[in-house]
Order: structure tokens, then sequence, then C-alpha cells
């Protein structure tokens, strides 16, 4: 049986993953196309921003919050990010999946039931990991539903909920 940690970094890899391999194959234009122009609130994200936005949030949550790392995190240049090519956002993905590997290799059972101090908050362990896994499936979702628009109605398949059980 899984850790309750290996539990967490398994989901978390696994939406990372699906992000990876839903912009994979896709040219300059498909990543950085966003549905409306619009601005402010009413803006539409492109791929590449919420990949990047994505890959942010993970890093922010786990590195920094988490595992105590020096705040690096970018958000605002998270939102105007434009890719030449979907390996820029690979590598990103797979950089922040060996932070999170490492920061949650160095967590012990009980630091699950610490929190961390974040803009004058506590925060809950547990609720970070989670906000990281139902932030990253939010997000998800849009690029499936950008991705689906790019295409003209065509999706890329998903997979089934037992096809992502742990093996």
């Amino acid at each position: 049986m899984l850790s309750e940690l290996d539990n967490y970094l398994q989901r978390i890899e696994d939406l990372r993953r699906q992000v990876r391999d839903l912009i994979a194959d896709l040219p300059a234009e498909a990543l950085n196309w966003r549905p409306l122009e619009s601005v402010g609130e009413h803006a539409t994200n492109s791929l590449a921003v919420l990949a990047t936005h994505i890959a942010g949030a993970e890093h922010f949550w786990i590195g920094e919050v988490i595992g105590g790392r020096p705040a690096t995190r970018d958000r605002d240049a998270e939102f105007a990010i434009r890719v030449c090519d979907a390996s820029e956002l690979i590598r990103l993905l797979e950089q922040t999946g060996t932070e999170t590997r490492q920061v949650l290799a160095n967590l012990s059972p009980a630091d699950l039931d610490g929190g961390r101090e974040v803009r004058g908050h506590t925060v809950p362990v547990r609720w970070a990991l989670l906000h990281v896994i139902d932030h990253t499936a939010l997000h998800l979702g849009h690029m499936q539903l950008t991705y689906q628009l790019w295409m003209g109605g065509k999706s890329k398949p998903s997979p089934f909920w037992y096809e992502r059980l742990p093996q």
C-alpha cells in the first residue's frame, strides 16, 4: 500500500503528465493561441500560459511554501509567457517535477500534520498538497477545452480513472 505522501506525489505527477501529453506535439501557434483576446478579468489564457502557471503554482506551494526554498516565482510573468515550441514547457514541467520529488522525499509523515506560514496565514501542509492537486486539475480542464477549441472540436483522449491507478 502506498504511503500518504506517495499518493499525493502520484496524483500530482499524473496530472503533470497529462498536461505534458496535451501540449507535447503542438506548434508554437497553438501553444500561444488564446480563445479570446480580451484583457483583465475577461482574458482567456493560452496553453503555454496555463502550463507555465501550473508549474509556477506547484513550485510555489511545494518548493517555496512546503520545502522552504527561496522565493523565485514570478506569477505575473507566467501570464505573459510566449513560447517557441513545446520543449520549453516540457523542460519547465520536468524541472518542477524534480523539485517536487525532492521536497516530498524529505518530508516525514509527521510533517503532514504541520503548517507553513504564507502571507500572514498558517496553511496546513496537507491543504497545500491538496491545493496543488486541485489547482492543477482545474487548469488541466481549462487546457483540455482550449485544445479542443484550437482543434475545431476534436479532443485528445484522456486516460480513464482506472488507467490512472497506481500499478
